[in-house]
């Protein structure tokens, strides 16, 4: 059986060199539908695998954004690349605090990998709530929703072109002596207009803004909010931030295509921009370690700490560590929040509204 290399590089040697784009794509689906990568035996681990005080204060964040909204019934509660359900079945239980939620919500799990759907049903087979998985957005059903997206907008692929003397050239991957290298386009892209600085990198992600343009629409006709927690930055900014990690190691995006990782920084201002534009409310952008610490991390950490043996109470020092930790690498500093509401709500815990999105 071929693997997704030797396929890759037949593809190009047919039709010649192809997008940063579209090898993402073909890397990510093969990715995906072929392993859990998540924990010590995966490839990375996500903040609701470190520690399950992230899905309960997401949780009882929900509970306060739906007391918010009027307690719409129902409300599809949605999770974006639910992993393995971990963060949903954290929230759940935080949920149980209000039964009223319980009795209001429809859990919707958008996922397309058929391995962590496995996975997600087996975390959440206790759940007393109805639960539905669709592989895209637009098949869940019209209606007010909250939505959590976590580390989910930095796994959809993107364009990348580079700054030349002819103009912004795009980025491509093609072959040399049966090697997978990045190259450029002949042609510049006349729509992104005239580079200020030569051997810049600018990153377009088609994807992402056209699924943010799209629940930015739905919140906006039928009420609710979303949720974007991940590493990012507040653009327009240039930079190359691809990169691969395999065993929980940084690797050449282009020597094995899918068997690792990749992933791009995602732009929060792009995002803003399409929930803006569709007149929603914008909070944020904050601090993963800001936003967990307005929530209540601190207390959660001490009560659970009452009840833990000596070793449990270490591990949960290290695990509040983690999540909050500042620096330039820290998870607490490099992951951003940001939350779109529908036009009423004019205030979420932890985040301050921005009065304007330019």
């Amino acid at each position: 059986m071929k693997s997704l290399g030797q396929h890759v590089r037949e593809l190009i040697s047919l039709e010649g060199p192809i997008t940063v784009e579209r090898y993402m794509s073909l890397c990510l689906q093969h990715y995906y539908a072929t392993r859990d990568p998540l924990g010590s035996a995966g490839d990375f681990t996500t903040a609701p695998e470190i520690s399950q005080m992230f899905g309960e204060l997401i949780g009882l964040w929900m509970l306060e954004v739906w007391n918010a909204m009027g307690r719409p019934a129902p409300v599809h509660l949605v999770e974006l690349g639910p992993g393995r359900g971990t963060l949903m079945a954290d929230l759940l239980r935080a949920t149980k605090l209000l039964p009223d939620f319980g009795s209001a919500a429809q859990v919707h799990l958008v996922e397309t990998s058929p391995v962590l759907k496995q996975r997600q049903q087996a975390t959440l087979a206790s759940s007393n709530l109805p639960l539905h998985w669709h592989e895209r957005l637009e098949d869940v059903p019209e209606g007010p929703m909250l939505l959590i997206a976590n580390e989910f907008f930095d796994a959809l692929p993107i364009r990348q072109f580079l700054a030349t003397e002819r103009g912004w050239c795009e980025r491509l991957v093609g072959l040399e002596d049966n090697r997978l290298i990045f190259g450029l386009r002949a042609e510049a892209e006349q729509s992104l207009g005239n580079p200020l600085h030569i051997g810049d990198v600018l990153e377009w992600p088609v994807l992402s803004i056209d699924i943010m343009q799209d629940l930015s629409r739905r919140l906006a006709r039928d009420n609710g909010t979303a949720l974007i927690i991940d590493y990012g930055y507040w653009g327009p900014a240039f930079g190359d931030t691809l990169q691969a990690l395999k065993q929980h190691t940084y690797v050449d995006p282009l020597e094995e295509p899918g068997e690792a990782d990749l992933t791009t920084h995602v732009d929060f201002h792009r995002l803003a921009q399409a929930a803006s534009a569709q007149g929603l409310q914008v909070h944020g952008l904050g601090t993963q370690g800001d936003f967990l610490q307005a929530l209540g991390i601190d207390a959660r950490a001490s009560s659970l700490k009452r009840r833990a043996t000596p070793a449990q109470a270490v591990a949960i020092d290290a695990s509040l560590s983690r999540l909050t930790e500042r620096g330039e690498k820290g998870m607490g500093e490099l992951f951003k929040v940001l939350a779109v509401t529908h036009k009423s709500l004019q205030a979420v815990p932890g985040l301050p509204p921005l009065s304007s999105v330019s």
